[in-house]
């Protein structure tokens, strides 16, 4: 794992997002807003820095037109990749011809390998399911797509009432804004939940306190 420091000797978690066009721009930023504004002292948050060192991560180090047109840029392709505590794959209407990329979902399941931990946003999960990382494990999707992640990934045991599901080193979480909700957890799952609940906070977003999904 990473072994750049912080402050007081605390080591850098490094986290990934996957790109690939038609991403959706929520399930990218959100995640990345949650774990750049992380302090592990609120007090001290304009003195300090995140704990986290987040990147963008593509097939190819090339443009990615995300959702909407905006436009994103990978800082590392698949091979040059460091390696990661945390590899986050996305979702967005991209998922429904990148599902059929074998080359990008056998370098999807490389990189989980060589990652801490892996986790999904949205359809994101239809990806690692493809992928063989869903196989017998609990995982949950949008709530309109449940029936893609059943063709995606048959042996999953799919959660239709929660905003996230956790089993082993694998996350998924619902749609859109649950992308959010799961960094916050993953944020106390590495720092604690004092950390992860100022993060909340700060963001001015309520802190999943119960994994529900309200739909």
């Amino acid at each position: 794992m990473s072994h750049v420091k912080v402050k007081h000797g605390t080591e850098l978690k490094t986290v990934a997002i996957l790109i690939f066009d038609n991403v959706e721009v929520l399930d990218v930023a959100g995640p990345f807003e949650v774990f750049s504004v992380t302090r592990l002292d609120e007090e001290k948050r304009d003195k300090t820095s995140s704990p986290f060192k987040i990147f963008l991560v593509a097939e190819k180090l090339c443009p990615i037109k995300a959702s909407g047109g905006l436009q994103l840029f990978p800082d590392y392709a698949f091979d040059n990749c460091p390696n990661l505590d945390l590899f986050i794959v996305p979702g967005g209407w991209g998922t429904r011809t990148e599902v059929n990329n074998k080359s990008l979902l056998q370098k999807i399941s490389n990189l989980s390998q060589n990652s801490r931990l892996t986790a999904s946003v949205c359809t994101g999960s239809s990806l690692i399911g493809k992928a063989g990382l869903l196989d017998g494990k609990m995982a949950t999707t949008h709530w309109r797509t449940f029936n893609f992640l059943h063709e995606s990934a048959p042996g999953a045991m799919i959660k239709k009432n929660v905003l996230f599901t956790s089993d082993q080193k694998i996350f998924t979480s619902a749609g859109v804004t649950s992308g959010i909700a799961l960094a916050l957890h993953l944020v106390s799952h590495f720092y604690g939940l004092n950390v992860g609940r100022a993060t909340a906070k700060f963001m001015e977003f309520p802190y999943p306190e119960h994994n529900v999904n309200f739909f």
